[in-house]
Order: structure tokens, then sequence, then C-alpha cells
């Protein structure tokens, strides 16, 4: 009995003793990620920026490696809109201390879930990767994404094999060059500068839209040569778009309509621009908003958008016709016109976009 006795107290003994040295390895190993965690902290690094023109809150985020988010966050905006001149504070975190901070296992931190509002260039600057590199990654073509939709976020998700193809492009012949695709460029605008059509561009770089994106490589031929660009017969003028939708002050607004006999915002959009020329697709307002890129000076017959009106994300949006006014399809008015100085448009304001 007392040998019994002397074997549990020595294996009771035991347990206890590997239980504290466990506990001693938690203790250790929260150190160590509190001590990296400020030692991230302490990388990133405060300065202030001030409003010069033609800057836009992507701008700055892009020359200052930071986001639109935290931007917006650490300066207390409330919508995109800034002005000449405005004293802007900005928290610049190094490329190093971002790569460090990677989780080098794939998991739930290289993934990002898609939620509503969500773009890709939201989703990049947010992880601080570029729209092309997300692209890649998810083997996106388009801009389209979808609530729920899983994305990779992180180089460190991506597999051997898509790597390998991303990083080893084809070859390109010595009569053609690469052209990087940079904010505001078309495939009108790139082609006229080096003497190509739309449909060589596209041919060439096996194409099947005229979706472009920035960062994006396009193989060219031939020199840069610019020349008057062929008129497009897609391609509506701006006075068209806006004479268009004009005409259609007063109509009253009904949702998801799209013709003159009532409209909602969208569908205001898709009945001008196909009347003045342009063939577009019947999309909700979110969707127009993947389907173009941004302007820093906007122009009449330009997009402009709105967030978190009725639903989060994009919600509402409008031709632009010049003034700081814009014309849309309101639901508490009808077709009308407003001013993007309105406490309320002035809130809500996201961006001038142009479609591709």
């Amino acid at each position: 009995m007392r040998n019994l006795y002397a074997k549990i107290m020595t294996e009771k003994s035991t347990i206890l003793g590997a239980e504290i040295e466990l506990k001693k390895k938690v203790a250790a190993y929260a150190a160590v990620a509190l001590l990296a965690s400020n030692a991230f902290a302490a990388n990133a690094s405060a300065l202030t920026y001030t409003v010069q023109t033609g800057d836009t809150l992507y701008k700055i985020a892009q020359k200052n490696n930071t986001s639109v988010e935290d931007l917006k966050k650490t300066n207390n905006l409330t919508s995109n809109v800034i002005y000449v001149n405005q004293t802007l504070e900005v928290t610049t975190i190094p490329v190093t201390a971002v790569y460090s901070s990677k989780v080098t296992a794939a998991g739930p931190s290289n993934t990002y879930t898609v939620s509503s509002g969500d773009t890709l260039i939201k989703i990049a600057n947010k992880h601080q990767v570029s729209l092309a590199e997300l692209m890649v990654w998810n083997r996106i073509k388009g801009h389209i994404i979808h609530p729920g939709q899983k994305l990779i976020i992180s180089k460190d998700a991506v597999s051997p094999a898509l790597e390998q193809t991303v990083q080893v492009p084809a070859p390109v012949p010595a009569s053609q060059s690469l052209y990087t695709v940079k904010a505001g460029d078309t495939l009108t605008k790139i082609g006229s500068h080096y003497s190509m059509t739309v449909q060589q561009l596209k041919t060439l770089n096996n194409l099947t839209s005229d979706m472009i994106y920035i960062g994006q490589t396009l193989k060219v031929a031939g020199t840069s040569q610019p020349v008057t660009p062929p008129v497009q017969s897609d391609t509506p003028s701006a006075s068209n778009v806006v004479n268009e939708a004009l005409k259609l002050l007063g109509v009253p607004y009904k949702w998801a309509g799209n013709t003159p006999s009532g409209f909602d915002c969208s569908g205001f959009i898709y009945y001008a621009f196909n009347q003045s020329g342009k063939q577009i697709g019947r999309f909700s307002s979110e969707g127009y908003f993947s389907r173009a890129y941004y302007v820093d000076q906007p122009q009449p017959g330009d997009l402009v958008f709105f967030a978190n009106t009725y639903k989060p994300g994009i919600s509402h949006m409008g031709i632009y016709i010049g003034n700081n006014e814009f014309i849309h399809a309101s639901s508490s008015g009808g077709v009308m016109k407003s001013n993007l100085d309105n406490s309320y448009y002035k809130k809500h304001f996201d961006s001038f976009k142009r479609f591709y």
C-alpha cells in the first residue's frame, strides 16, 4: 500500500512539473509576440502632407505607402473630398515592416472575404498590395468581384505553379515593346500613342474586352508617335451624354426602372449612355463602379459615385455636368440636378470615374 501511495505521488509531481513548464513556455511566446508587435509599431512614422492641385486620397496614399482607409481614419474624413492646401496627417509604414509582419503559412491571414461595397482597388489599398498583384494572384481578368468571394491577399498564399507563371512572362518579339498602364489610360489612348487600333491592341494582348487596369503590362508594336486618335463609333462625346441626360429631367423615380417611365440611379445611367451611343449593359451602381477607372479632374459626362447612402458601400451615382453639378435619378425627386457642395452629397461623395 505504501509503495502504491509513493507511486501515485511521484506521478502527480511529474504532471505538476509538466504543467509549470508549459505555462512558462506560453508566457515566453506571449512576450515575444508583444515585443514583435511593439517593434512593428515603432517602425511606423507619422508626418504631415499638404494637398496639391490634382491630388486625390488615392494618389496621396500611393505616394506615402498607406491606404485611403487609413488616411480617412487618421484625419477623421467622412468622404474622399479634399482641398488644395489642406494639411493631412499621414502614417507611413515601411515596406520592410509590412512584409515582415506577414504570416508565412497559408491560412486565414492570407485571404480576405469580399464584403458588400468592396472593390479590388479598395481591397488592394487595405492590404497594401498592388491592384495588379491582387488580380494575378486570384486569376481575375476584369474588375468584377462578389460579396462572399475569397481572395488571396498575400504572395505567401500563392501556389508555386501560379507564382511560376507570373514570374516568367512570355517573351516579346524584338518588333514589340511593353507598356505599363497608368491612371487615366484607355486602349484608345494607348493605341493612338503607338499608331495602333484598339482591335490590334486587343488581338496582340488576347483581350476579350476594353477593360484595362493600372499596373497592367501590355504588348505594343511600333514606336511612340502621338497621332490624332480615330473616332470610335461606340464612344459618345461628353456633350451627347449630358444632352441625353438633361432631356430626362423630371422623369419620376422608379426602383429598378430604366425607361423614361421611371428610373433608379443606375437605370438612368444605362438609358442615358445607350441613347448617346455607348452600348453598356444594365448593372447596379457597384457594377458600373467596377467598370470605370478613377479620374482626378472630372469632365462633363464623367460618372460621380456616392457611398453609404441607403446601404454600405457604393450605393448611388450620377453624371457630372460641370460647375460642380451632377444629374441623377434621386429617390426623393426623380431625375434632377444637384450640387456636390450640398452637405448630404459632400458627406457621401466617393469618387469621379470614367467608363473604360
